[in-house]
């Protein structure tokens, strides 16, 4: 009886021992799914079986585990415009005006669908359980929004052409006294400049004397004509009324007749100097009027096509600490600087009690706000690589894919897509570069 006994037992423990090894089998298949090898972070086409060294820059190797229960291999849709095109559906880069067949394969053409808008597929990430404890990636959807850019320009002031004006000689004759001592005087309508001796003048005063005093005489109409002239000719050289009345009360013209400005300016250039002759025509001052002034700034090329006239833009200066300006853009340079890559704007502004001096340097910011409503994305979405721009969207529990996007204006940290993604795509915004590093270390993109 206990020999029965014990047969039965050895019995049921054999065949429980079958099952045993029949799971020890099936978790061994299942664990073998997980391959593992050792490579360089730094050289990831380095691959051994066992630890050790990089024989290319002896660091320590890192053990990576590959899951290939899933297949992720990579499937690129061709990033295609929706432009009204017929196209081959395997072939998207054939297309027609009209429906016809495909001559590569045969089949039908088809329109352009909002499906193949996404951008080409340049790698993919599946995470292990692992992994996917100690990373928790955030999202955003790619969203249509109005976007509003703030550009800031360094400036400078400078004089207007516009204000400049001279203090020309309306009569030939020589400088006898100058009143303005040096450059950077202000000048004053009304502002005594030079004494000057100039017998075409001195002629010119004798016959208004000499016609006056007929005039009033005979009281003829020839004689008033002879006088209206003289006194306008004295007008146009110059002199003021009080002066030749001056002239008529004292009975004779001074030798040397004094000149007045009739303009208001700070001196730029001095011309006048006492022994000098001038002709008519020739300037004794060079005048810069500054009571509007001229604010010339630099924008950077990928800015220029922001730029229009008319816009309103908001000035601050050193010289008025505290305040702000507001001017307008009322030139825009036709020609961009090869050498500095910058286009030369300009706003012509009030100059507030003077304070403004050409060389002043002005801080400047003009807010543009972009006429369509582009598709966008936060600008820690993408990694630029220099040639390329890359964003990572999650396609599963533990998958990643990587696309290339064209990117546009970028504003306020949001940055318009051109192409490559469709709206409410989610990109990884945060734990994107950890994804990045993760392709690296597998080869790379593709």
């Amino acid at each position: 009886m206990n020999k029965l006994i014990l047969i039965i037992f050895l019995g049921l423990f054999s065949s429980c021992d079958g099952v045993f090894n029949k799971e020890e089998s099936h978790n061994k298949h299942e664990h073998s799914k997980v391959k593992s090898y050792y490579t360089c972070s730094m050289h990831p086409q380095v691959k051994e079986e066992k630890s050790g060294k990089c024989p290319i820059c002896h660091m320590s190797l890192t053990k990576v585990e590959v899951d290939e229960a899933e297949d992720i291999n990579s499937e690129v849709k061709v990033n295609v415009e929706d432009d009204g095109l017929w196209r081959c559906e395997k072939y998207p880069e054939v297309t027609s005006e009209v429906e016809l067949v495909c001559p590569l394969d045969g089949t039908p053409m088809v329109k352009n669908s909002p499906e193949k808008k996404a951008g080409i597929i340049i790698g993919k990430v599946k995470l292990r359980k692992s992994q996917l404890k100690h990373f928790t990636p955030d999202h955003f959807p790619a969203t249509s929004m109005k976007m509003k850019k703030n550009i800031r320009l360094l400036g400078t002031v400078l004089q207007s052409e516009d204000k400049e004006s001279n203090i020309p000689a309306r009569i030939g004759g020589r400088v006898e006294k100058v009143f303005i001592k040096s450059t950077g005087s202000l000048i004053k309508v009304n502002d005594p400049v030079i004494n000057i001796y100039s017998p075409k003048l001195i002629t010119g005063g004798e016959e208004y004397l000499i016609a006056r005093r007929t005039f009033e005489r005979t009281k003829t109409k020839e004689f008033k004509e002879l006088y209206n002239q003289s006194i306008e000719r004295l007008r146009l050289w110059g002199i003021k009324k009080f002066q030749y009345e001056t002239w008529y009360k004292r009975g004779n013209v001074p030798q040397s007749i004094t000149l007045y400005s009739a303009n208001t300016g700070i001196v730029r250039k001095r011309n006048a100097v006492v022994g000098k002759y001038f002709k008519e025509g020739q300037n004794f001052f060079e005048l810069s009027d500054l009571s509007d002034v001229w604010v010339e700034m630099d924008v950077y090329e990928h800015d220029s096509n922001l730029v229009q006239l008319g816009q309103k833009i908001k000035l601050s200066f050193t010289a008025i600490p505290g305040q702000e300006i507001e001017g307008e853009i009322d030139f825009v340079d036709p020609v961009l600087n090869s050498t500095s890559r910058t286009l030369k704007v300009r706003a012509t502004i009030a100059n507030i009690n003077g304070k403004l001096k050409p060389g002043m340097v002005a801080d400047a910011i003009l807010k543009v706000e972009i006429e369509v409503m582009p598709l966008v994305i936060p600008r820690t979405a993408i990694i630029d690589t220099g040639k390329r721009k890359v964003v990572w969207s999650q396609v599963s529990g533990k998958q990643f894919q990587a696309k290339t996007i064209l990117t546009g204006y970028e504003s306020e940290g949001f940055v318009e897509v051109k192409s490559g993604l469709m709206e409410g795509e989610k990109v990884v915004i945060d734990g994107n570069f950890l994804l990045d590093a993760q392709a690296q270390l597998f080869g790379g993109y593709e």
